[in-house]
C-alpha cells in the first residue's frame, strides 16, 4: 500500500496539536508558519543549514513570530468577547515570567505586548526586579504574586514612582499588616489584590493549585478578616483586585466556568462590604492542546476563544444581576502564549530491535526440550490457534527464567529460547493484525516488540515534566513524511537512568496514550532527526543537570512571510567545562590533579610520555566541548 504525507499527518497528529504553525509540505518534511495563513520553513532543511553554521544538535529553536500571534490571539479573543458582549470592562492580560525567565523571550513578550497592554507577573523577589527593569508599557498592569518579605513589598510599592501599575497580592492574610505598614513608612498608597481558595477545582495534573488544600489564597474568613483591617486603617479603598487561580493546564472547559462563577460571586460580595474593586485576574489554566485528542490531561476541549466568551459572560451576568460594574479582566495564561514557540530537535544514534522476522539458528537434536517446544509454536502457530499458542508462550516464557535461574538451563540453550520467543512474537503479532479475535494478543505483543531508539539529548534537562508528571508532548520524525514508517519504538536518552526515556505517545485513532512511536528504518551514513514540540512552557527553566548534560544549543529565528528566515540568536550550549563550574569543580584544579596522576604513572612505567601527552589533550578538549555526543 503507497504512503503519503497525510497518512503521516493523520498518524503523528500534527493537523490537530500543530494550531495551524506546524504541518507537512509536500517534501514530506515538517514545516513551520509564522501564522496559521502564511508561508512556512521547512525544519529539515533549516537543521541542515544550523549544521553547516557549527549548531550541534540536540538543538533548541525558538521561534519569535510564534510568540507574537499567541500574544495578539489571546487579546484579540478577549476583545471579540468583550465587543460582542457589550462588557463595560477591559482586558488586559499578563505574562508570568515563572513559565519560561529566558531574557530574550522576556524581551520578546514585552516588546509584541505593547500593543495589547501586556504586562507581567512575578512569584518572587527576584522575578519582580527582572519585571521592573523589563517592563516599561503604558497601562499595563504588574501583578506581584508569591511569598513576600518586607524588601519585596517595598520594592513593589516604590515601583509606583516609576509609572508602573504594581498590584501587591494578598496570598496570605499575613503579609497584609506588612503591606500596611510599608505605604505608611514610604508614604505610598499600595494596590492591593487579595487571592481566594476557591472551593472549585481544575482538572488534569495540577488541580492542587485550587480548593481549600491549596497552598496560597485566602479562605472567606480570612477575606473577611482583611476586608475588616483595612477598614480600621481606613484603606479599603486600596483593595482594588481579585485573583484566583485554578491550576495550569486545565483540560475541561466546564472546570474553568464552575471557578469564574465562584469567583464572581467573590468580587461581588467584595464589593457589597464597601471594597472600590476595579479588577478581576482569573490567573492561568488556559490549556494547550498537546495531543489534539480533546480528551486527555494533554488536551483541551475548549478553543481559546471559546474561553475567553466564557470568561466574559460570566462575569457579565453576575455583575449584572447584583448591580455592580463589569471589572476590567486580568489573564495569566503563560503556557497559551510561549508554549508553541520552542521545539527541540535531536538525532538518533542507534537502536536495540527486538523482533526476529526470521531465526538465527537451526533446531538441533541436543537441543533442550523448552527449545524443540518453542520451535514446535513457531512452526505452527496460525490463525485457528494463536490464542491457545499465545498462551503456551507465556508460559514457556517463564519456564525458561525459571529453569536457568535454578541451573536447569545452559546460557546457550536459554539463548536459543529467547531468540525464539521474539521470532514467534514477531510471527504472532503478523498473525493477530487481521484477527480481531485475537486483538489483545496484537497490542500485548506491540508494546514488547517495540525497538528502543538512543536519541543524543537528556529528558531530564530539555523534557523534565515528560519525566516528572508524564505530560505527552507531540513527538515525531521531521522528514522522511512521505515514506511509511515501519518501525515502533520507545526513546530512551543518553542519560544512565532508566527514567531517562519517553514512552507515552498520542494514539490519535482512539485519543488514549500508546506506548511506541512509528519511525522509520536508520539508514547508515544519514542522520535521522526527530522533533518535540511545544516546549516553550516550563521545560528550560525546570531542566535538570543529571548526568551533567548541560543547555543544548539553542538558536531564535525569524520566519519571513516567503518562508525564509533570519538567526536571530545563537547561544552555545553549556561545555563541560561550564556544567563542573556550576557544582564547584574548577577547570584548572581538574587539570592539575589528573596531570599528577599522569607523572605518577610515567615514574612507575605505565604510561609513556606520549600516551601522557594524548591524555591530557583529550582530558581538555572534554572539558572544552559540548557535553552531549558530537559527530
Amino acid at each position: 500500500m503507497s504512503w503519503s504525507i497525510e497518512k503521516s499527518a493523520a498518524l503523528y497528529g500534527i493537523n490537530n496539536w500543530g494550531g495551524g504553525y506546524f504541518r507537512i509540505n509536500p517534501a514530506g518534511n515538517v514545516e513551520i508558519a509564522s501564522a496559521k495563513d502564511k508561508a512556512g520553513l521547512d525544519l529539515y532543511k533549516l537543521i541542515q543549514d544550523l549544521r553547516e553554521r557549527g549548531v550541534r544538535p540536540p538543538i533548541l529553536i525558538r521561534i519569535p513570530n510564534l510568540v507574537q500571534d499567541r500574544v495578539t490571539l489571546i487579546s484579540n479573543c478577549f476583545a471579540h468577547a468583550i465587543r460582542e458582549a457589550n462588557y463595560t470592562g477591559n482586558y488586559s492580560g499578563v505574562y508570568p515570567i515563572k513559565v519560561n525567565q529566558q531574557r530574550h523571550l522576556l524581551e520578546e513578550i514585552v516588546d509584541f505586548g505593547k500593543e495589547n497592554r501586556l504586562g507581567l507577573e512575578c512569584g518572587s523577589k527576584p522575578e519582580l526586579l527582572v519585571a521592573l527593569a523589563f517592563m516599561d508599557t503604558p497601562d499595563a498592569v504588574l501583578v506581584c504574586n508569591g511569598f513576600k518579605d518586607v524588601e519585596y513589598i517595598d520594592t513593589a510599592l516604590l515601583s509606583q514612582k516609576l509609572g508602573r501599575q504594581t498590584f501587591i497580592v494578598v496570598d496570605r492574610l499575613a503579609e497584609l499588616p506588612l503591606i500596611i505598614s510599608s505605604s505608611k513608612k514610604l508614604n505610598i498608597k499600595p494596590k492591593i489584590g487579595f487571592r481566594a481558595k476557591l472551593n472549585s477545582q481544575g482538572a488534569g495534573k495540577w488541580t492542587e493549585s485550587s480548593g481549600a488544600r491549596s497552598k496560597f489564597g485566602l479562605t472567606p474568613s480570612e477575606l473577611v478578616s482583611g476586608v475588616e483591617l483595612l477598614k480600621k486603617e481606613n484603606m479599603l479603598d486600596c483593595l482594588e483586585l481579585f485573583h484566583f487561580h485554578i491550576g495550569s493546564q486545565v483540560p475541561s472547559i466546564q472546570s474553568i466556568k464552575t471557578s469564574i462563577k465562584e469567583a464572581a460571586r467573590f468580587y461581588t460580595e467584595l464589593c457589597a462590604m464597601g471594597a472600590t474593586m476595579k479588577y478581576i485576574d482569573v490567573g492561568g489554566g488556559l490549556g494547550v492542546d498537546y495531543d489534539g485528542s480533546g480528551k486527555s490531561d494533554s488536551s483541551t476541549n475548549y478553543s481559546e476563544q471559546e474561553y475567553a466568551n466564557d470568561v466574559v459572560a460570566i462575569l457579565q451576568a453576575i455583575c449584572d444581576e447584583r448591580g455592580i460594574p463589569h471589572p476590567n479582566i486580568i489573564s495569566e495564561s503563560g503556557r497559551a502564549l510561549v508554549a508553541h514557540s520552542s521545539l527541540l530537535i535531536f538525532d538518533v544514534l542507534g537502536l536495540n530491535e527486538v523482533q526476529k522476522r526470521t531465526l538465527p539458528f537451526a533446531l538441533d537434536k541436543k537441543d533442550s526440550l523448552l527449545v524443540k517446544d518453542l520451535h514446535y509454536i513457531y512452526d505452527n502457530v496460525n490463525q485457528k490457534n494463536i490464542n491457545e499458542f499465545y498462551n503456551d508462550l507465556i508460559e514457556k516464557k517463564s519456564d525458561t527464567l525459571q529453569l536457568f535461574s535454578f541451573g536447569g538451563l545452559s546460557l546457550e540453550q536459554r539463548a536459543k529460547a529467547e531468540d525464539l520467543y521474539w521470532a514467534i512474537a514477531t510471527r504472532m503479532t503478523a498473525i493477530a493484525k487481521d484477527n480481531p479475535d485475537a486483538e489483545d494478543i496484537y497490542w500485548n505483543l506491540q508494546k514488547e516488540l517495540s525497538d528502543t531508539i538512543f536519541c543524543n539529548f537528556s529528558v531530564f534537562q530539555s523534557l523534565p515534566d515528560s519525566w516528572a508528571v508524564k505530560q505527552v508532548f507531540p513527538v515525531m520524525p521531521i522528514h522522511k513524511l512521505n515514506q511509511r514508517p515501519e518501525r515502533r519504538a520507545t526513546i530512551v536518552d543518553l542519560t544512565c537512568d532508566s527514567d531517562g526515556k519517553i514512552e507515552h505517545f498520542i494514539d490519535t485513532d482512539t485519543g488514549q496514550n500508546q506506548g511506541y512511536l512509528e519511525v522509520h528504518d536508520l539508514v547508515e551514513g544519514e542522520p535521522y532527526y526527530l522533533g518535540a514540540f511545544l516546549t516553550g512552557a516550563y521545560q528550560e527553566i525546570l531542566g535538570d543537570l543529571h548526568n551533567l548534560f548541560g543547555d543544548t544549543d539553542t538558536v531564535h529565528i525569524t520566519i519571513n512571510d516567503n518562508g525564509s528566515y533570519t538567526v536571530d540568536h545563537v547561544l552555545q550550549g553549556d561545555t563541560v567545562t561550564e556544567v563542573l563550574s556550576y557544582l564547584d569543580y574548577n577547570r584548572s584544579e581538574l587539570l592539575e590533579m589528573v596531570r599528577k596522576a599522569t607523572e605518577q604513572s610515567i615514574a612507575k612505567g605505565n604510561l609513556t610520555h606520549t600516551d601522557a601527552r594524548l591524555l591530557m589533550k583529550h582530558y581538555e578538549e572534554g572539558l572544552a566541548g559540548y557535553t552531549y555526543l558530537e559527530d
